[in-house]
């Protein structure tokens, strides 16, 4: 199998994000459906359902893109761009980065970064700038090949309400 280029998709994050999720690169079945963690078998909507008590995966996709809004959680990937044969990060060859800086740098309420799985972070991680006030946390991957199980990845998905409790009054 060849691998083919393939692009990400355009952020879905409004100005007023909390917290930004951020993933490697959509895999063929997203891709194909044009739609970020289309795959039946990811558990990403599981995920962050749980963590907002929203049964997104059982929405359709554009209401599900609707109560991520509303939840004040933004949603993105590090990878613009890339070679790979498969679905599997594994593949992903001669990566190129998304600006994620310039857009952080639009965030004024911005909390937290989550890192969807071990590709996102690191090639994430080193496209950002400090940033003081914002917490950066690496996630088990909502992949199912990322077998540790659902409870195991829902424990640690949920530090990300942190980001998403009611902001401070201001002085």
């Amino acid at each position: 199998m060849t691998a083919t280029r393939h692009a990400s998709f355009a952020p879905h994050v409004a100005a007023d994000a909390r917290l930004l999720i951020l993933g490697s690169l959509p895999g063929a079945r997203s891709l194909a459906e044009r739609q970020y963690y289309a795959h039946p078998t990811n558990q990403f909507w599981r995920l962050l359902g749980a963590v907002i008590d929203r049964p997104l995966a059982l929405l359709p996709y554009d209401q599900r893109l609707a109560a991520l809004r509303a939840a004040h959680i933004g949603l993105w990937d590090v990878i613009h761009s890339a070679e790979r044969r498969t679905s599997s990060d594994g593949d992903i060859r001669e990566a190129r980065p998304h600006d994620l800086a310039a857009l952080v740098a639009t965030l004024p309420d911005l909390r937290m970064i989550g890192f969807n799985g071990g590709k996102a972070a690191a090639i994430g991680r080193r496209q950002l700038p400090p940033l003081p006030g914002v917490t950066l946390i690496d996630l088990p991957s909502s992949s199912a090949a990322h077998t540790i199980g659902f409870d195991a990845k829902l424990a640690r998905w949920r530090a990300l309400r942190a980001a998403l409790a009611a902001a401070a009054p201001k002085p």
